[in-house]
Parts: structure tokens; C-alpha cells; sequence
């Protein structure tokens, strides 16, 4: 039988949810700057 899932915790979640946007940052910052170096020659 289905049961739910335990409830995660809203830290649990925030933290998880910062991780991600914080590596998804980092990728972005690197596009970028390789972007730009691509476009300065």
C-alpha cells in the first residue's frame, strides 16, 4: 500500500535548494567568463 513520505524539514529543504542554485551559479559564472574570453579574442 501507498504510505506517504515523511515531511523533510524546511532546513532540510532550504539547504538542498541552496546547493543547487549555488552550483547552478558556479556553472553560470564559468559560461560566462569563457564567453567572454571567447569574444575578446
Amino acid at each position: 500500500m501507498a504510505v506517504p513520505k515523511k515531511k523533510t524539514s524546511k532546513s532540510k529543504r532550504d539547504k538542498r535548494k541552496a546547493n543547487w542554485k549555488r552550483k547552478a551559479h558556479l556553472e553560470a559564472q564559468k559560461a560566462l567568463s569563457l564567453g567572454k574570453a571567447v569574444l575578446s579574442g
